[in-house]
């Protein structure tokens, strides 16, 4: 089957926003064996949708429109759709009364202007959105199926897994269920996880169970993606290679599926009655900023101190853990993590080196890291926080919180 995916709007056509939504949508369709044919990206303009809905219309099986599905004047999916189809937009009663209540829900009265959200081509299937006012439609058009999605990212992707991908599967033929895993892994790339997976049985780029690996620095995402008769079937297929997947990685898998690093701790922290306040410095308050916003976060997250300001003694380990103790006990947390950086001289070259101090503190004593980053600014900081953060969660576990990684510079 082939599929296109056609994304709308002025604001990704022009560039003033990073187009994520089409690079999600196209590895999730791989992923489920689902081939990508075409990708297109229209403007919020009226004739040019027609035309690019009547194109689509004449190649693809299956079109996934992104986009154009909001209140206002310049969100014209629905009204394109009906024309291309040729009929009416007509009121969806259900969907009005889903918004309506929603509003209600957070005290609020609907904005008039929302009653457009619920209306759709005379015909449509409609297609849920849990999370949000704009629903999602089906409707054929010439030869192909178009399905019509939110641009927001996170009801788009929910919508993407339990809505449309199943609608194509059938769509194509393909039975079953499917399943991704993934596992978050920080201190490997790609070539030293491929090397640790090496050998295990039914996985692998082309096998039955497909292995994928996506780094966005600083860390790494290994994928499983399985196909079976049912979820049992499923279960089975995947149980063992999971299983083995997480004993090679090891130490490495800071968090698995949905969960991020920050939320693996966070959650480690409260559920031991755990609180934590923080030191940064050069990270410009990075991994404050990825802990506060936590739900639960107001429990736990005692104090943080972000400064370019190094102690009087510099930066090393023992200052780093020296910093970490004064503020576990200054606070009153149970726990403080002190990161101290030191740049190279050559720090206005765009590619240099910095050497981060480490220190972790809780009642039982103090513990160090030293490490030395190399790269831009950017990259340093990013990797600087990263380590932090996995210190921390090692030492919770009671893992070495040196093990060296593949990022580290002598």
């Amino acid at each position: 089957m082939r599929v296109e995916i056609l994304c709308t709007g002025d604001e990704i056509l022009t560039g003033k926003t990073v187009n994520t939504n089409y690079g999600h949508i196209a590895r999730r369709l791989v992923e489920v064996g689902l081939d990508v044919h075409w990708g297109t990206t229209v403007g919020d303009d009226r004739a040019s949708l027609l035309t690019a809905f009547r194109q689509a219309a004449e190649h693809a099986d299956a079109v996934i429109v992104n986009g154009g599905l909001g209140p206002t004047v310049d969100d014209l999916s629905q009204e394109v759709a009906a024309e291309a189809c040729g009929v009416p937009l007509v009121l969806n009663e259900h969907w009005l009364q889903r918004m309506t209540e929603s509003y209600a829900r957070r005290g609020r009265m609907m904005p008039v202007n929302n009653k457009k959200q619920a209306m759709l081509p005379e015909g449509a299937e409609l297609i849920d959105n849990p999370i949000g006012t704009a629903c999602g439609f089906a409707v054929t058009i010439g030869k192909a199926r178009f399905l019509f999605t939110p641009g927001v990212p996170r009801e788009m992707r929910r919508m993407l897994d339990e809505q449309v991908i199943p609608r194509l599967l059938k769509l194509a033929g393909i039975v079953g269920v499917t399943r991704l895993k993934r596992f978050h892994t920080f201190g490997i790339g790609e070539s030293r996880a491929d090397e640790m997976l090496a050998g295990i049985p039914g996985l692998a780029i082309d096998g039955e169970i497909k292995l994928g690996f996506q780094a966005h620095y600083p860390q790494l995402e290994t994928k499983l993606a399985a196909r079976g008769v049912n979820a049992d079937d499923l279960a089975g297929r995947l149980g063992a290679a999971e299983a083995e997947v997480r004993r090679r990685l090891g130490n490495f898998v800071v968090a698995e599926d949905e969960q991020t690093l920050e939320g693996v701790l966070l959650a480690r922290l409260s559920g031991d009655g755990h609180t934590l306040s923080l030191a940064e410095t050069f990270t410009g308050g990075i991994i404050a900023a990825r802990i506060a916003p936590l739900s639960g976060a107001e429990t736990v997250f005692k104090r943080g101190l972000v400064t370019r300001t190094l102690p009087s003694s510099g930066a090393s380990v023992e200052a780093a853990a020296r910093t970490a103790d004064e503020l576990r006990r200054d606070s009153g947390a149970s726990h403080a993590l002190a990161v101290l950086m030191q740049l190279d001289e050559a720090a206005d070259r765009p590619d240099f080196g910095a050497t981060i101090c480490i220190g972790i503190a809780d009642p039982g004593g103090t513990v160090g890291r030293l490490a030395r980053l190399m790269g831009s600014r950017d990259w340093i900081r990013l990797g600087a926080a990263e380590l932090a953060l996995d210190c921390l969660r090692r030492h919770l576990l009671g893992l070495p919180v040196d093990e060296r990684i593949d990022f580290e510079r002598r």
